[in-house]
């Protein structure tokens, strides 16, 4: 009897397995159906299966989708591709912790919060539902945001289904018209504003007196100009000796293209221009975006790489030992340097200005030259997705951190065969890293930098981002955002007219435009390269990027990139700056604290452990600072701060500046920045480039 009960039991349990898998097979159907790149309806033989098989999770925080074929789809729900796993497990009788996601970072700031991914208490997985609930549009769930706070997660988009196709119709409708009214807004202000400056030079001209005679490099500018426009009268004449110059070898650099600027948006001409040459280098990010990475050489001592090792490598980054030797001889190795941009712009923004382009000099003073661009940029690319899906632009400055970056940085390893490189990054390519370095988010790639090079860090906002079209974007709702600006591409009318107007007006238009938006001048600038200048901005961003930055849930409302606003009044309370305000609020006190049971007259932190609340880890790389003075944009000067009052005890600060009279652009663009700025940038590489050299 006993035995019989013991079968009926074990037949019962076997049963119930059954239908425990069976239902676990078809949730994981259903889910690998809701994170697949096309519904099972519209697969063909050319297609093959693109149904979601597994999520890999590239940080805690960044899980992307795993297809049959083995593609990658960005930009999941945390909930989202854990499911999908969990099923998996079960289905396949694997145990969960061979699949397990990468391990969870996290820390506590000052004001309470975590940062990073925290587990949710159970009494509260019920309702998940309830606290996940979003405004995003053509959402099927989102998952509770247990992440960082200042990184909400991305709305989830299925499948091209037919309802999704109205949506993103009506989307594309809406932000058709209406982004359309607000360019046209910022384009009226910025002639309206211009007025009174166009005036005074037409009178000054009227009266016989020199517009430019008042700007501060005037007698440069002049130099500068006869001695380009000597150049181009000369260039007929050099083309004929260059076999001679080359034979005698006479010139390290010479030039390969000459005469009248012809203003075109391709980086390979500016190089040759100057004596270098380019070569573009397509890489693959961990969730599928191909983005641009320009290699700067001299002719003279690289041969080009053939177009078959410039294609993209494997998703995965930091897998493949670096070759050796390099690609260079081992006596002309050199050391290698990555530049990142900032926003809206490309890595053609560093070679800009002749041979006084930052690029350009470190180029010439013997490092291995690499531009880096972020994801979409002026060809948006992805291995799977196509430019109307909408999952192609479901990204911000997290994915540009903890994905562009470090497919970067790989590729530039890989291809140089150094263990290291310098960073250098500008405006947004600095907030990028900063993230990227956060201890909760991708630290690891810190021991892959041997310096990190900012310049005008963008940590901390400035006072701009009170100004009055700044705040409707700020306090018009996340909905109401992406009914105005889209789901795909912020404002891509800019990109239309990129292309299609000539670049004097182009350059003309975008200086008015940029400087209404940005409060910059280009009293600075060598106002006859101001033209160019423009020719490598706008890029191809996307909206969720755009509302990152300016919408009311991250950045404008918390005035900086890794800390809430609450932590920032505590550090001002510290400081003795508590009465300050922030721009364009009212002044609140800091006796309150929105999180309980934490009391503000109380000292915040563990004075004993000064990293408890750090951003950044040890073995963080160290740190070269350019502060703009008269930045509006960005307030350096707080960055510095945090770093001189102990507040990131990990980071060593072996450089910083602040240069009292530049303004944010003026630090790549300014005509004296080559004394101001890249002199210094080659001296902070040189002196911590051994290190990775060895």
């Amino acid at each position: 009897m006993a035995t019989e009960t013991v079968v009926q039991e074990k037949i019962e349990n076997a049963h119930d397995k059954a239908k425990s898998k069976t239902k676990a097979a078809i949730d994981f159907t259903h889910q690998a159906e809701k994170l697949a790149y096309l519904a099972p309806g519209q697969e063909n033989d050319a297609t093959g299966s693109t149904q979601a098989v597994e999520a890999k999770f590239i940080t805690a925080q960044d899980p992307v989708i795993v297809t049959a074929d083995g593609s990658r789809l960005p930009a999941v729900p945390i909930e989202e591709a854990k499911k999908l796993n969990e099923l998996r497990d079960e289905i396949d009788d694997r145990d969960p912790s061979e699949s397990l996601p990468v391990k969870g970072k996290a820390r506590e700031a000052k004001d309470g919060t975590i940062h990073g991914v925290t587990p949710a208490p159970k009494e509260s997985q019920s309702h998940a539902g309830d606290e996940g609930k979003t405004d995003a549009p053509l959402k099927s769930q989102t998952p509770p945001s247990r992440t960082n706070p200042l990184f909400p997660p991305m709305p989830l988009y299925g499948p091209p289904t037919f309802i999704r196709r109205i949506h993103v119709f009506l989307f594309r409708c809406s932000s058709a018209v209406l982004s359309l009214c607000f360019l046209l807004v910022i384009i009226l202000g910025a002639l309206f504003t211009s007025i009174p400056e166009v005036a005074t030079r037409q009178w000054m001209r009227l009266t016989r007196r020199n517009p430019d005679a008042t700007r501060p490099f005037f007698r440069e500018e002049e130099s500068r100009r006869q001695a380009r426009r000597l150049a181009e009268e000369n260039w007929k004449t050099r083309d004929q000796t260059r076999k001679i110059e080359e034979a005698s070898g006479a010139e390290e650099f010479i030039p390969l293209e000459g005469g009248p600027d012809k203003l075109p948006c391709d980086i390979r001409y500016y190089a040759r221009r100057v004596g270098l040459d380019c070569e573009i280098f397509d890489v693959q990010t961990e969730d599928g975006f191909i983005i641009e990475l320009w290699h700067l050489y001299n002719p003279r001592e690289h041969t080009r790489s053939p177009a078959s090792h410039r294609t993209p490598n494997a998703p995965d980054v930091f897998t493949t030992s670096p070759p050796s030797p390099s690609q260079h001889a081992p006596r002309s190795r050199k050391y290698p340097v990555l530049m990142i941009h900032g926003l809206l712009q490309s890595a053609g923004a560093y070679c800009s200005n002749d041979d006084s382009s930052l690029a350009f000099y470190l180029a010439k003073s013997g490092y291995d030259v690499w531009l880096g661009n972020n994801r979409c940029g002026f060809r948006p690319r992805h291995a799977l997705l196509q430019y109307s899906d909408p999952r192609m632009w479901a990204w911000n400055i997290r994915q540009m951190g903890v994905m562009d970056l470090p497919a970067l940085i790989s590729r530039v390893l890989l291809e140089t065969g150094f263990p290291r490189l310098a960073l250098i990054a500008h405006s947004q390519g600095t907030t990028q890293t900063l993230v990227a370095l956060a201890k909760e988010q991708r630290p690891e790639i810190g021991d892959k930098i041997s310096v990190f090079c900012a310049l005008a860090p963008a940590a901390y906002a400035g006072p701009l981002i009170g100004k009055m079209y700044f705040k409707f974007m700020r306090i018009i709702s996340p909905g109401m955002f992406r009914a105005i600006f889209g789901i795909h591409a912020f404002i891509p009318l800019m990109m239309t007219m990129h292309s299609l107007l000539p670049g004097k007006f182009y350059g003309a238009m975008g200086y008015r435009v940029f400087s209404f938006l940005f409060d910059w001048s280009d009293e600075r600038w060598e106002r006859d390269l101001r033209d160019r200048l423009f020719r490598f901005s706008p890029v191809y961003v996307s909206s969720e990027s755009m509302r990152w930055w300016l919408g009311r849930e991250c950045f404008a409302k918390q005035k900086c990139i890794l800390a809430t606003r609450e932590e920032k009044m505590m550090e001002d309370w510290e400081d003795g700056e508590g009465e300050r305000s922030e721009p364009g609020e009212r002044n609140e006190p800091c006796e309150r604290s929105e999180h309980p049971g934490r009391d503000r007259s109380e000292s915040p932190s563990d004075p004993s452990d000064p990293s408890r609340h750090a951003w950044f880890p040890p073995h963080t790389p160290p740190f070269a600072l350019w502060i703009c003075g008269s930045d509006a944009l960005v307030d350096g000067r707080r960055l510095l701060r945090r770093f001189e009052r102990g507040r990131e005890p990990h980071v060593d600060i072996v450089h910083s500046h602040v240069i009292e009279e530049y303004e944010h652009l003026d630090v790549i663009w300014a005509v004296d920045a080559m004394e101001k700025c890249r002199f210094e940038v080659w001296k902070a590489a040189v002196r911590l480039s051994a290190g990775g050299w060895e």
